[in-house]
């Protein structure tokens, strides 16, 4: 097979995926992936979905101005006539909302085909975009934002087979991708390590670290490409919690190494840049960025390997271990690997995507958005005085924490939707105030994330299930070991932005009086950080072993980033002693205590110098 030439293995892969025209020197098909682009221009690759429909995506997130083409060639076996299709959907269908706002042309050698893409269809699917003539075996195609507003393609496709329709439902199509790229059907092997973190976070960067300053091999696993999560600058969310407190005031130590207290309030990239330089200083960790875990094998109760898809090139590769950490804050490993597990069906908190206005100085028009949550009858935070839970009037209450949904969808996965409903109520919010209202002519929507700011979904059960009632009767546990600060937390719909919205809530209040406060720093047991049931299987974030109510004061990222220092110990004594995680408080909790009173960071003198890169 090595010495075959290049296009006759090409076709080869690409006839596998369209078998019945399986012609070696004419492939019937062509696939490219939107995110492998060469060029994305000002469309964004947005992976977060990738698990629910299949692979990650280009969004054409403008805030109402049309963003560049994304550009990239293709290589067409001989010129002809060939179908297109295109893998999208229309966003706001689900809503039966007119105007079809992400809409997007498909050009080919700069001439854009008759058809609108992401203009019909609540669900992604492969919209036909009719035939095109290919002069040539070479090709420039282009994805050309027509309206700035979250217009999104996964893939496009070109057949010679007029009547190929491309499969689109899961193994199937995972295949055919497969097929069609050339990939192979097992994953590369990545390496053995003795620790393998999965998600990038703070909570899963503080567990490689620490883990790796102890000596462990350790592989960190983030699906972003930068670090930080809820912390970084794709969501900016302020990391909260205290950290060194007696009786171990060195557990934090490397949280603040990561978040120092003095720039706490920073989520910049020059933020996210600290985070992976720190993180890269560790010769023990090898770092794997824009991998998405999405498989999981396992043997007697305990994880084997995971399996990472590069969200980019969609290569796959297998990163076996003795010992996992599931920092996903889904709980995603632990689920693959079947750990015992809780959601809250009754209801649960929803994702924010944050956002922000600023003043151009000149007049900046924004378009009408018939497509958005009509907000024009109704009040909401930021408009006349109407303010959110300790926001403030006018553009003070915009775009903060309470802009909030999803407390009734399945947090795993509808979380597009709730993302989407998000940006619905942004646009209808901003729309009704500058063209409704007529007010701040000269200011724009400045940023919005469009990666969710996730507060709750799966918790995996360990040894103990924490309760909010012991936050409250200040239950002692031997073998607490990162502390809590943090109120507990639980938000709701806000009732008074409810009515004309129920179901559809995008509003939230928190908890707040004596039932939901308790005296701080409240110390939470280890049996909290490992599977009951996955003998290898560590966790830390927000989707350690709590219940709703007690994942409240647990939930903010420097308490999830001491969760993770934790963890990282413990990985350590596992391996030094040859046990479990659930063998480290059986039998070495001495030696666990002693660790933690040692530390894993810095002298404390040194964190409170602003970051240096």
């Amino acid at each position: 097979m090595r010495n075959l030439p290049l296009l006759l293995l090409l076709a080869l892969a690409l006839g596998a995926g369209c078998s019945h025209l399986a012609v070696p020197e004419k492939p019937p098909c062509i696939l490219l992936e939107a995110e492998a682009f060469r060029d994305t221009g000002g469309w964004v690759v947005d992976p977060q979905f990738m698990d629910q429909m299949g692979s990650p995506f280009l969004l054409a997130h403008g805030l109402g101005e049309p963003v560049r083409d994304a550009v990239t060639a293709a290589t067409f076996p001989a010129p002809g006539t060939y179908r297109v299709w295109v893998r999208t959907r229309d966003w706001v269908a689900p809503w039966k909302a007119p105007g079809a706002p992400g809409k997007f042309q498909l050009l080919i050698n700069g001439k854009p085909l008759e058809a609108f893409f992401g203009s019909e269809g609540a669900a992604w699917h492969w919209q036909d975009g009719g035939t095109v003539e290919i002069p040539q075996a070479g090709a420039t195609v282009a994805l050309h934002d027509l309206t700035g507003f979250e217009g999104r393609c996964d893939a496009v496709l070109f057949s010679r087979d007029p009547a190929f329709v491309p499969p689109n439902d899961g193994q199937k199509m995972a295949r055919f991708r497969r097929q069609c790229l050339g990939l192979p059907e097992q994953p590369e092997d990545g390496g053995s390590f003795d620790l393998v973190v999965v998600g990038g976070g703070i909570a899963g960067s503080c567990a490689a670290v620490a883990a790796a300053r102890l000596g462990l091999t350790v592989a960190l696993v983030q699906d972003r490409p930068v670090l930080g999560g809820n912390g970084s600058s794709e969501v900016h969310v302020w990391p909260e919690g205290n950290t060194r407190q007696k009786p171990y005031a060195h557990i934090g130590d490397l949280v603040d190494e990561l978040v120092p207290p003095k720039t706490r309030l920073d989520v910049t990239p020059r933020a996210d840049e600290h985070k992976l330089v720190l993180v890269r200083a560790e010769p023990n960790i090898t770092l794997f960025l824009e991998q998405r875990v999405n498989g999981v094998t396992t043997k007697n109760g305990c994880i084997r390997s995971v399996t990472a898809q590069n969200s980019r090139t969609a290569k796959r590769v297998r990163l076996t271990g003795r010992w996992f950490a599931d920092c996903t804050g889904d709980g995603g490993i632990g689920f693959l690997a079947g750990a015992d597990y809780q959601a809250s069906p009754e209801g649960h908190m929803g994702p924010s995507n944050l956002w922000n206005v600023a003043d151009t100085g000149k007049p900046a028009p924004f378009p009408r958005c018939p497509w958005a949550v009509d907000l024009a009858g109704k009040p909401f935070p930021g408009r006349g005085n109407a303010v959110g839970q300790w926001g403030g009037k006018g553009l003070g209450s915009l775009g903060k924490w309470f802009w909030e949904s999803g407390f009734d969808r399945d947090p795993v996965t509808e979380v597009e939707r709730m993302r989407d409903l998000n940006l619905r109520a942004m646009y209808g919010a901003w729309d009704t105030l500058k063209n409704t209202d007529g007010l701040y002519p000269n200011h724009r929507i400045a940023w919005a994330a469009y990666i969710a700011g996730k507060r709750e979904s799966r918790r995996l059960l360990g040894d103990v299930i924490l309760e909010a009632d012991d936050f409250r009767k200040a239950r002692v546990f031997d073998d607490g070991c990162f502390p809590c600060s943090w109120h507990i937390d639980l938000h709701t719909p806000d009732k008074a932005f409810q009515k004309g919205n129920e179901g559809e809530e995008f509003i939230s209040r928190a908890t707040e009086g004596k039932a939901y406060s308790y005296k701080a720093p409240y110390w939470a047991p280890y049996r909290c950080l490992y599977s009951r049931n996955i003998g290898n299987l560590f966790m830390a974030g927000r989707d350690i072993s709590v219940t709703h109510e007690a994942l409240g004061p647990v939930r903010v990222m420097r308490t999830g980033g001491m969760m993770g220092e934790v963890v990282g110990m413990a990985a350590f004594l596992c391996k030094k002693h040859g046990t479990t995680p659930r063998g480290v408080y059986q039998k070495h909790l001495d030696d666990f205590k002693t660790l933690m009173r040692q530390g894993v960071g810095k002298p404390a003198a040194a964190l409170d110098a602003p970051c240096k890169l």
